[in-house]
C-alpha cells in the first residue's frame, strides 16, 4: 500500500558536487549542490539551482560561469562541509584543503581534486521559488586520466567512487548491474 505525502522533492539519487565560481582568486568559492542535472545533449546543457541567500549566488550572477566538480566518497567530509558553511565567512579551498585549478574555458576554477569538471556559461536564470535555476551550456570538461581505460578508451566514473545524495544523507554508488540497453541486447 502506498501513502500520500506532501508535495516535495524526492528523486533521489543525486549527484553530490561542488560547484566553482569566481572569476580571480581574491573572488573564487565553492558551494555544493545537489539540484543539478542535466537538460540537454545538443548542445550539451546542464543546471543548477542555488538559493539566492547564497554567498555564490552573486558570483554566478555577474561572472555568468560556474564549474560542476563531481565529488567522490573520499570527497565527502568536504564536499559537506563547503555545503553547510558560507564563503563569506571561510576560505572554503584552505578549510578544506581541496585546490582551485585553472579552467580551459571559463575563468571559475576547477577543483583539482575532482574526477570530473564540466565548465559551463550560464544562459538563462529561472527565478522558481527558494531556488533560482542557473541554465546552462557546457563548454569544456575535464576529466582525471586516472579513470582512463588506456586499452579501451573508455574513462570509468565508477571507479572514482563517485558521491551521491539520498534525502539528507551521502552514499557511493554499488555494483553494476547493466548498461544501456543490456535489456533488449540479443545474445551472440
Amino acid at each position: 500500500m502506498k501513502i500520500s505525502w506532501k508535495p516535495g522533492t524526492m528523486i533521489y539519487p543525486l549527484p553530490a558536487v561542488i560547484v566553482s565560481c569566481g572569476d580571480a582568486p581574491e573572488n573564487y568559492n565553492m558551494l555544493t549542490v545537489s539540484w543539478v542535472g542535466t537538460t540537454c545533449t545538443n548542445p550539451a546543457m546542464c543546471y543548477i539551482s542555488v538559493r539566492p541567500e547564497r554567498h555564490s549566488y552573486p558570483i554566478i550572477c555577474r561572472t555568468k560561469e560556474f564549474v560542476i566538480n563531481l565529488t567522490t566518497a573520499e570527497m565527502a567530509k568536504a564536499t559537506d562541509w563547503c555545503g553547510v558553511r558560507s564563503g563569506k565567512d571561510f576560505d572554503k579551498a584552505k578549510k578544506t584543503g581541496l585546490t582551485y585549478a585553472p579552467s580551459v574555458e571559463v575563468k571559475a576554477p576547477i577543483i583539482a581534486e575532482s574526477p570530473l569538471s564540466i565548465e559551463c556559461r550560464v544562459k538563462q536564470i529561472i527565478p522558481l521559488g527558494s531556488h533560482d535555476m542557473f541554465l546552462a551550456e557546457v563548454v569544456n570538461v575535464q576529466a582525471d586520466d586516472r579513470f582512463l581505460n588506456q586499452e579501451t578508451g573508455e574513462w570509468n566514473l565508477a571507479a572514482a567512487d563517485p558521491l551521491v545524495y539520498v534525502h539528507g544523507k551521502y552514499f557511493h554508488t554499488g555494483d553494476l548491474i547493466g548498461k544501456f540497453g543490456w535489456s533488449v541486447k540479443k545474445n551472440k
